[in-house]
This record gives C-alpha cells, structure tokens and sequence, in this order.
C-alpha cells in the first residue's frame, strides 16, 4: 500500500525548502511582534525578487541583522550600513539595508510609547485570520482592503518596502489572512 501524497497550494512546488515553509511557516497565525517585525522586513527584502531567495538567505539576513533584535539593529550606524552592503549573505540593497534599519527605530518607538506591534497589526484584521476559500485554477488574491489600510497605515508611520502588495504577502505568511486553497492539507489544519 502507498502512502496518497499530500495535496498542497500549487505556489510551493517541490522545493524542499519552499515546502517546508509552506507546511509549517505560511499562513500560521503569528502573535509575536518581534517575530511579525522579522516577516514584514523579510518581506520587504522580497521587493523585485523571488520568495525563494529570501528563503535561501533568511538565515545569513538574520544573523547580519542581529538575530532581528529591534534595539540592536535600530543602533546601527553607517559603518553597519557599508558593512552589510558588502555581505553576501544577504540582499545587498542599501534602500532595503536602511529601510530595515528605519523600521527597527520605528518599531521600537512604538514600544517605547506603549504600542504594541502585534496589537496593532492584527487590529487591521479584527484580531483574528481572513479565512478566504480558494478553489484551484482562481488567481491568488495580491491585495485586499486590509492590506491597502495597513500598508497605508505603515507608509504614513515611515516604513518603506510596504505597498498592499508586500503587505498582503506579509498578511498571508502571517496567518492574518487565510490563503491556502481548500484542496490543501494546510487549510484543513488552520480554518477555523
């Protein structure tokens, strides 16, 4: 007897590390605001490039900016700047390097005045998941009405790499929407 394989969002193919992600990272609700911080430069790192490079590099981004702790990235200086412009383990853009670095300070201003980030990013969604039903052969949702008010939200905040699109994906991987198609293992798992 063989084992039926899994059915799975069509987007992950079979890379493994891109199914790993999706089997156990994409579209699981996630509270933690640092963690959320993380996702949401991550994703604006993704800007003109492939998902799959970011997964390739998120190891080398995470040690290069610190483990992703907000008040150690938000120290950086230009010397920090030049330096991760010439490491190869990340993505080396100086926007995306300084948006990061401005994000960090903007995070951290937000907890310093009694913000808290998951809070507020979560309040765009009502506190708890979209659960969209997506049927196989429908184009993917890039944007929603939450994305564009939350991106929009984060742009008048200061933070770059945050149109809806970005922040949709963000949305996505972060459980804030539900998007695995209801043909996938991982939908019957995380719909409410």
């Amino acid at each position: 007897m063989t084992d039926t394989p899994l059915s799975r969002c069509k987007w992950c193919g079979t890379d493994p590390l891109y199914v790993e992600y999706h089997d156990t990272e994409w579209g699981v609700p996630d509270y933690d605001s640092r963690a959320l911080w993380e996702k949401l430069v991550l994703d604006g790192m993704q800007a003109g490039l492939a998902w799959i490079t970011i997964l390739r590099k998120r190891e080398g981004i995470r040690d290069a900016f610190a483990g992703f702790d907000p008040d150690k990235v938000a120290a950086f200086d230009d010397a920090d700047v030049e330096r991760l412009l010439n490491d190869a383990r990340i993505i080396r853009s100086r926007a995306k390097i300084i948006a990061t670095i401005q994000s960090a300070r903007l995070f951290v201003q937000m907890r310093d005045n009694g913000e808290d980030f998951s809070q507020w990013i979560w309040s765009f969604v009502g506190g708890k998941p979209i659960q969209n039903h997506l049927v196989e052969g429908e184009p993917y949702p890039t944007q929603s009405p939450e994305s564009v008010a939350l991106s929009k939200a984060l742009k008048k905040r200061g933070f770059k790499f945050v149109g809806p699109v970005i922040v949709y994906a963000f949305m996505q991987a972060c459980g804030l929407v539900q998007d695995h198609m209801v043909s996938c293992f991982r939908y019957r798992e995380l719909v409410d």
